[in-house]
């Protein structure tokens, strides 16, 4: 479960921003809305969240970093390169931040242990790298790292509680990379649950990492996955019966890439083609509709369905970037409340997403005022981050049009003079 995630010095997100799942004290919805963690540190955890901004305000910059924190702890060891450059972009609009690094941590509980994972970076090394580890109320610091100019070298700190071949892992440590990445490729047991947790437990959907519908298809082909992706949409409102799945071998082509000779190879193969056939029933009758029959709601809720009830199984944290552009507001309502409830969401899983939608403020029982959070740029054109929660806005206050009239933050500066010249 996430609990945490701060980043600084990233694209427009330049002063360090913080974004938090723990719960209030409130108790509002406290049974459906949150998770009990046993942590006196955070005893509640918050089940979703929603994250609202003006187009370019920095609200996808904010996914983005999560995303370029994930893809350095999954590629640093493995496929980044010796001497290999980041595509790192710092907040460049003031000649400081431009060279300054950027700074990236996140904590997260895993089978009641708080870790708190954290690097800063410049497009060429790591500059910084820690690690804690709370198995008690107190942390230990498994490993410290720091770059030290004055040396050219990185230099190493550990606490007892880091077992295993911490010379071999430091030694084959590379600028570039990450000590946890190397040591997890060089088999370090202790550490694997923390690289394991950014490639298993966090999935992370947007215009770089987008949609497929190949989970959804791999469920419709089992009659238990095809009954739980029915029930799934039928708990959205959408009454479809049953889903069939129709796979014929149809002529492709394949690309192959030849080792000895050096040379890749188009070859003419069969693929596999699914045909999805969806049947609707009603008291009048019954009929069958290909895909393309359906919404485009529909066909996105589809797609989403597998992964959805994959993450709600094993309690992953799942983020999505506009997710209203994909989906009907009653549809992204209705998804929100699969996470709100404890029989469905056995595992614990949280849903965080932004969205310009903002009918979900006032939907009844949507949302905490813990869970709604709004990014907006001042007028250097660095982004913040903010919580409803610290504006104390009223129980019964209506928050789409307090959003609107700008009393939150997150809305766009309009330019009133603008309009015909006579």
């Amino acid at each position: 479960m996430l609990v945490e995630f701060r980043v600084k010095n990233f694209r427009s997100l330049r002063d360090e921003q913080v974004f938090s799942m723990v719960a209030s004290k409130d108790q509002t919805l406290h049974d459906t809305h949150t998770l009990g963690t046993g942590l006196k540190a955070a005893p509640s955890l918050l089940r979703s969240a929603v994250v609202y901004g003006a187009n370019a305000g920095g609200k996808s910059n904010l996914v983005k970093a999560l995303q370029f924190m994930r893809g350095v702890v999954l590629e640093s060891a493995a496929v980044i390169q010796p001497g290999q450059s980041y595509a790192l972009q710092p907040f460049r609009l003031d000649d400081c931040s431009a060279s300054e690094p950027t700074e990236f941590e996140l904590t997260f509980i895993l089978d009641g242990v708080r870790y708190q994972y954290g690097f800063a970076m410049t497009a060429q090394r790591i500059v910084s790298e820690h690690l804690l580890v709370y198995k008690a109320f107190k942390p230990q610091r498994w490993f410290e790292r720091r770059f030290d100019e004055a040396s050219g070298k990185d230099l190493y700190e550990y606490g007892p509680g880091l077992k295993g071949a911490k010379s071999l892992w430091e030694g084959a440590t590379r600028p570039n990379a990450l000590f946890l990445s190397m040591a997890v490729q060089l088999n370090s047991e202790a550490l694997r649950p923390v690289f394991d947790w950014f490639a298993n437990r966090l999935v992370i959907f947007n215009e770089q990492a987008q949609l497929s519908p190949h989970t959804s298809i791999q469920m419709l082909k089992q009659a238990q996955g095809r009954q739980q992706i029915c029930d799934f949409l039928t708990a959205a409102d959408i009454s479809i019966d049953n889903i069939e799945v129709v796979t014929r071998k149809v002529p492709g082509q394949a690309v192959h890439f030849d080792l000895l000779a050096g040379r890749t190879e188009v070859r003419s193969e069969e693929v596999e083609e699914h045909q999805l056939r969806f049947s609707h029933v009603t008291e009048q009758g019954r009929a069958v509709f290909d895909l393309v029959d359906e919404s485009s709601g529909t066909r996105n809720l589809l797609f989403l369905a597998g992964p959805v009830l994959d993450i709600l199984q094993k309690g992953l944290t799942l983020v999505i970037d506009e997710l209203d552009t994909s989906l009907h507001t009653l549809l992204v309502r209705e998804l929100v409340r699969l996470f709100h409830r404890p029989e469905v969401n056995t595992g614990g899983a949280q849903l965080i997403f932004t969205t310009h939608d903002t009918s979900l403020l006032d939907a009844s029982d949507l949302f905490r005022r813990d869970q709604i959070w709004f990014v907006e740029k001042d007028r250097e054109q660095a982004s913040t981050l903010v919580a409803l929660s610290e504006f104390s806005p009223r129980k019964n206050e209506a928050l789409e049009r307090g959003y609107l009239m700008g009393r939150y933050g997150g809305v766009p500066f309009l330019n009133h003079t603008l309009g015909l010249q006579h």
